[in-house]
């Protein structure tokens, strides 16, 4: 039975399952319905060990990835080929993708027991790839603590409809058109999402407590020294040979961290829920996001695929994601949905993102449950989805 005052998926008055408020048809399960377990029973299915965070296994994946990236920043500054570059810029892009996600462990208190050692490695991963730390630890907290909440989260949250239809065409065009959105992220950490004010860097912003301020303008000082050990290699070597050797590849981890934030909330085949009020929870909202599966990529992104588990249950390791997972699954039933299995590389997301962008525009102002609506205005790129319906 669907919850009081929601924009439910399911049928209005029909029985052919067709949708309502722009989500797509279900055939037996809804799932804004309140699920029949609690977080308790989740967690109890997970095996003990896989809370135990060890502090020098993470390291060593720290280790790992700084070697594989200079590794590669060496050989392609050796060989310095036009043949070389594009694939060294896929692969270095996607290391550090990777870094960022050992530093986003840090932040969640997952990377190891230590406030201390947590603190000093998560500000020497992301300051090197230029992420405020701390700012974005805070924002991301909030994200994990409000996740699937209209009105509270942070993370590539809905636009309220009267909000959305208040957005001038530039941003809409921004927001929206492939392969723009991929390039989001530092724009946020300036200026934060539309319809939300602040920023990560100034202590002073909405996004954190005064007793915050004094972390976030340390983490700020460490992204300006970065910036400006960018600035005096440029000057140093040339404004081409850093930008081909960080430039290029810090683009690429901006497209990973888009595309993958993204489509662990948006793109299922099915239209899935959003909260407000009284109907929010913390674990229907964490119901709502999606493991995908990426194939090779996903030990090499320390299986950060495996979301659903780790929105639950932040402050696990991410080495532990997979089994906790598997483990979990029985309690979840059907509100776990089962990643689509990915080649050596998870070229078949990019369909998924495709569509979503094309589809999932705002959401009604009202309703404790709704679901995304379109803006029929906003171009939709074809994909095999669409073709095979419009040939049928």
């Amino acid at each position: 039975m669907s919850p009081p005052n929601s924009m439910s998926p399911a049928t209005n008055g029909s029985t052919n399952g067709v949708a309502i408020n722009g989500a797509k048809k279900l055939l037996d399960f809804d799932p804004s319905a309140a699920p029949p377990f609690k977080i308790a029973d989740i967690r109890a299915a997970i095996p003990p060990h896989c809370w135990v965070k060890n502090p020098w296994r993470s390291l060593s994946y720290v280790l790992r990835d700084l070697l594989v990236i200079l590794s590669f920043a060496v050989a392609a500054a050796k060989l310095d080929s036009w043949t070389v570059w594009p694939l060294y810029w896929i692969a270095q892009g996607t290391m550090f993708w990777a870094v960022f996600v050992l530093g986003h462990d840090c932040g969640h208190g997952s990377f190891s027991d230590s406030w201390l050692l947590n603190n000093v490695m998560g500000h020497i991963l992301h300051s090197s790839i230029l992420v405020p730390y701390h700012g974005w630890r805070i924002s991301h907290k909030t994200h994990h603590q409000n996740h699937g909440n209209v009105e509270k989260d942070e993370s590539w949250v809905p636009l309220p409809e009267k909000v959305y239809k208040s957005l001038d065409t530039g941003t809409k065009f921004m927001r929206f058109t492939i392969p723009l959105p991929m390039f989001a992220y530092p724009i946020y950490l300036w200026r934060r999402s539309p319809g939300k004010k602040g920023s990560h860097f100034n202590p002073y912003s909405d996004l954190f407590a005064p007793n915050e301020r004094t972390s976030v303008m340390i983490s700020t000082l460490c992204w300006t020294a970065m910036a400006l050990l960018l600035c005096y290699s440029s000057f140093i070597y040339g404004f081409l040979p850093v930008f081909k050797i960080y430039g290029v590849p810090y683009l690429i981890f901006v497209a990973w961290l888009d595309m993958v934030t993204y489509l662990h909330h948006h793109g299922y085949e099915q239209k899935l829920p959003w909260y407000r009020g009284k109907e929010w929870s913390y674990l229907r909202g964490g119901l709502t996001t999606v493991d995908r599966d990426y194939g090779v990529i996903n030990n090499i992104h320390h299986d950060i695929g495996t979301h659903v588990i780790h929105h639950l249950f932040p402050q696990m390791p991410h080495y532990h994601l997979v089994e906790a997972t598997q483990a979990a699954k029985p309690v979840l039933g059907k509100y776990y949905r089962e990643p689509k299995k990915s080649g050596p590389f998870p070229f078949h997301l990019f369909g998924y993102l495709v569509r979503s962008l094309g589809e999932d525009h705002y959401v009604s102002d009202t309703g404790d449950v709704v679901f995304y609506q379109s803006d029929p205005h906003i171009p939709k790129f074809p994909t095999s989805a669409t073709t095979k319906s419009k040939s049928s």
